[in-house]
């Protein structure tokens, strides 16, 4: 039991306990004493007795004379015990009287504690019941101010008071948030707000002729207030370690009650705990407004986003379906924007969208919606809009945009002009997805129509469908990588003079889910066009390896030509990436020959220069493919080194019947032997024209003659 006891407390115990056990031995010893009196004085009276009896029947005068001395002394021997025995009874009462009266003392103290302890007990019951109400949610955060008016409802409850202020430093000025707790009279009101917010603002440490916007909150109480002059006030103030609480300056807690030392040390703390909550309430608030409006808003402009623009086109689709009316949705593209930002500097490119922005709204009714959609393209969505309305909506912007004069940090002057795509529900379109392809269609067409106009989808249905199935095939494809429906086939390759396969070329091939197959010619345009030519190379080079990997012990000489995405020679790791595969597979890397398309490695030649030396670093071997179909063909092969040149088919397949043909591949030949590039021969059909290859000194050859692609190697 005593374990449970505050240290100071169980100190008072002992000490009692101490107390006691010496008042109950006191006790013992005046019981022993008394006994002893009493057989004192009963053996002295029998002893007197007897001699006195004695000497009256026996005795003469010299004997009862010397019994009376006896008795006499032993009288006044018994006078003085019986007083001492009073002095040790009056010295033990007054030593227990001490005892008593310190024991009374140390109870009155324990009491006293005790009855504080309780109080603070109290006190702190009181406390966490004000502090389990407060509960950060979305919801509450959302509706702060009504939070905190929850909040003091429940502190008022356990801690009743008359007024409650929040103050807060504003843009313009202080803001007063002032709670009433009971009915009071204009009067009192009005008197609360000049008195105890001045008061308020003293202790805060605020100017007290600081600009007051004072917003009241009524919670309605059946209180009264007695006296002004009866209130006493509490003010904490905001920490220094947070001081961006969404402006927040302190609260104040106003009563006319008493309230002891420990109610205010506990209210105090309630109050430091208030700013907190209310500062964080009001930061997280505004922070979930923001996020919000830019959820819908583009931060640099403050149109809608291109999420917000989607959902409202979808909403207005199903609108006006069902009330049968028209609208109209305007796409535009600012014409060469990317040269302001190249010429002036992004800065000035961000204004002039913004500029571009106000002239939307500016042209635009209150219920219409003007959109932002990413870069340097906007939208409208002009409401019961049929195609007329549209076009002259657009006809306005596109002549107030012409005729603004924006200007450059530097101080020049420029103009900006837009191409502008219509679409109308339901003429041009039914759907949400045939009227964002329509109108990017019909802008597309503006463009192409010289830039600066505008163009609407009535004779473009043809195109709208167009666009549709090749975003539906881009899908299939995206697909088919997913699930491992494109694959390599294996086309070999042989040796000119002796037919012995010298490698094998790597096409790609799609497997459709019906079981056909279907040839790289019929994709690759939209593989390379729609971003997929990366994931493309990496599943064609992995299973290539993987298979080249599988008859390595049969055939450990072949190389293995592989087809790459002209991407690729911007340095997208791809050359890593084999040479990872390499490693694992245990490939010799010199029996990797990497091939590019020649239109493609001409256009950037600092990184086809870089790509070439990366690739000859790892040990790969390079292969420039359709030599002969650019315009410099020959310019390329003095600046940049390959180890084979593959002539362009359409020149092969005619050497037998076109003497110019036969003349360039002839001299491609010589050319590449002189300068010590080998040569591949494509489109090889007959044996005619493998003989003629022959006599020309061309190193390997490939084609239907001799061997068709196949699925292993």
């Amino acid at each position: 039991m005593s374990a449970a006891l505050p240290d100071e407390i169980e100190v008072l115990r002992l000490r009692v306990l101490d107390r006691l056990a010496a008042l109950l031995e006191s006790q013992t010893r005046s019981r022993f004493f008394s006994h002893g009196v009493f057989e004192l004085v009963r053996n002295i009276h029998q002893e007197i007795s007897q001699d006195l009896r004695a000497a009256v029947v026996h005795g003469d005068e010299v004997t009862r004379t010397e019994s009376m001395l006896k008795a006499e002394d032993l009288c006044s021997r018994l006078d003085n015990s019986l007083q001492w025995l009073f002095n040790e009874r009056n010295r033990q009462w007054n030593k227990n009287g001490e005892y008593v009266r310190g024991l009374m003392s140390e109870f009155n103290e324990t009491i006293s504690r005790l009855s504080l302890t309780l109080i603070e007990k109290d006190l702190l019951e009181r406390q966490s019941q004000v502090l389990e109400s407060i509960i950060l949610s979305h919801e509450n955060i959302s509706q702060w101010k009504e939070f905190v008016q929850h909040i003091l409802a429940d502190f008022h409850g356990i801690f009743p008071f008359n007024f409650f202020f929040i103050a807060f430093a504003e843009e313009h000025g202080l803001a007063l948030h002032l709670y009433y707790f009971g009915n009071y009279s204009p009067a009192t009101r009005k008197a609360a707000q000049h008195k105890l917010a001045r008061q308020m603002l003293v202790s805060l440490q605020l100017p007290v002729d600081a600009p007051l916007d004072i917003e009241e909150f009524l919670i309605d109480r059946k209180d009264m207030l007695g006296s002004m002059d009866a209130i006493e006030m509490l003010t904490v103030s905001i920490p220094n370690h947070a001081l961006n609480l969404a402006g927040l300056l302190g609260v104040a807690y106003a009563s006319e009650r008493n309230l002891t030392p420990q109610e205010q040390s506990v209210i105090r703390s309630i109050l430091s705990v208030m700013v907190m909550v209310v500062g964080s309430s009001k930061v997280l608030s505004r922070t979930l407004g923001e996020l919000e409006y830019y959820a819908a808003h583009d931060p640099l402009t403050g149109l809608y986003n291109r999420r917000y623009f989607n959902s409202l086109v979808q909403y207005e689709v199903g609108r006006s379906d069902r009330h049968h009316h028209e609208f109209s949705i305007l796409l535009l593209d600012l014409d060469d924007f990317k040269d302001v930002n190249d010429s002036y500097g992004h800065p000035v490119g961000d204004e002039a969208l913004r500029a571009v922005a106000r002239i939307l709204l500016q042209h635009t009714r209150k219920g219409d919606l003007a959109a932002r959609l990413g870069g340097d393209e906007f939208a409208v969505i002009l409401m019961e809009t049929g195609r007329y309305g549209a076009a002259t909506v657009a006809e306005i912007l596109g002549k107030s945009l012409r005729e603004t004069s924006l200007q450059s940090t530097d101080g020049k002057r420029y103009h900006l002009t837009v191409s502008i795509g219509i679409v109308t529900f339901p003429i041009d379109a039914n759907n949400e997805s045939d009227l964002l392809a329509g109108v990017d269609v019909a802008m597309y067409r503006a463009k192409q129509m010289g830039k600066d106009g505008i163009c609407t989808l009535d004779a473009m249905d043809e195109a709208v469908k167009i666009t549709r199935a090749t975003r539906d095939y881009v899908e299939q494809l995206r697909v088919a990588l997913q699930q491992n429906r494109m694959v390599p086939y294996f086309q070999p390759i042989v040796d000119c003079q002796s037919g012995e396969v010298f490698a094998y070329e790597t096409l790609a091939r799609l497997c459709q889910e019906d079981g056909d197959t279907v040839s790289a010619g019929v994709f690759i345009e939209t593989i390379e066009k729609y971003g997929l030519g990366r994931e493309l190379d990496r599943t064609i080079i992995r299973q290539a390896l993987e298979a080249r990997k599988a008859c390595l012990n049969e055939d450990a000489d072949s190389k293995l030509f592989i087809n790459l995405s002209s991407q690729e020679i911007q340095g997208r790791n791809v050359l890593a990436f084999a040479e990872g595969l390499c490693e694992r597979l245990e490939i010799p890397p010199d029996r990797v020959v990497f091939e590019i398309l020649e239109r493609d490695a001409i256009g950037d030649m600092t990184n086809m220069r870089k790509f070439l030396n990366d690739l000859g670093n790892k040990g790969f071997a390079f292969a420039l493919d359709d030599f002969g179909s650019g315009y410099n063909s020959f310019h390329y092969l003095r600046e940049l080194r390959f180890d084979y040149v593959k002539i362009d088919g359409v020149f092969v397949r005619n050497i037998l019947n076109s003497k110019i043909d036969r003349a360039l591949v002839h001299n491609l030949s010589r050319l590449c032997q002189d300068i010590g590039i080998r040569t591949v021969a494509e489109f090889v059909e007959d044996e005619d024209i493998l003989l003629m290859l022959r006599e020309m000194g061309i190193n390997y050859v490939q084609g239907y003659h001799i061997g068709m692609p196949r699925q292993r190697i």
